[in-house]
């Protein structure tokens, strides 16, 4: 199960792809934006930092931003930081030692099959993809006639 660690992850860069102009942005920004404690975020961003993920300066102008083109950031990069190994069981984790079962488990192509599809998954969504959907969203919730609509004119009895 992904935690909130790592969804909250995903939405703190979202926020910054989605408000970046080139400059920092603040914390208490996003996390207003999004709704998350700022404590919250200020556990996840060193992680995110040290990983290279984001950039940060501190002080008067100072706050956080992506390193890359949200076009360069999958969602499995972000959720593999910031959840550790992700793998559905102990024996798929990455630098596990063989298990001494595997040759005859009959259910470990099962998980190698859940982890290939899951992995697959979050490696083909970007924030790019996600910046993209939400602005689709957002136009289909702007309703408007169609333009080839023509309302019935009504002439009332003076």
């Amino acid at each position: 199960m992904i935690s909130t660690k790592g969804r909250y992850a995903i939405r703190i860069l979202l926020d910054l792809a989605e408000h970046n102009n080139g400059s920092y942005i603040p914390m208490k920004e996003v996390a207003a934006r999004q709704e998350i404690s700022l404590k919250y975020i200020e556990k996840i961003m060193p992680s995110l930092k040290s990983s290279g993920l984001v950039d940060s300066v501190h002080g008067i102008g100072g706050g956080y931003r992506l390193t890359r083109s949200p076009e360069q950031y999958t969602l499995w990069e972000i959720l593999k930081l910031a959840e550790g190994d992700l793998a559905p069981v102990s024996c798929l984790q990455d630098n596990a030692p063989v298990c001494h079962r595997a040759a005859e488990c009959r259910t470990l192509s099962v998980w190698q099959g859940y982890y290939d599809l899951t992995r697959e998954y979050f490696s083909g969504i970007t924030l790019a993809d996600l910046e993209c959907a939400a602005r689709r969203r957002l136009r289909h919730l702007t309703i408007s006639p169609p333009p080839s609509t023509v309302l019935p004119s009504y002439k009332t009895a003076a």
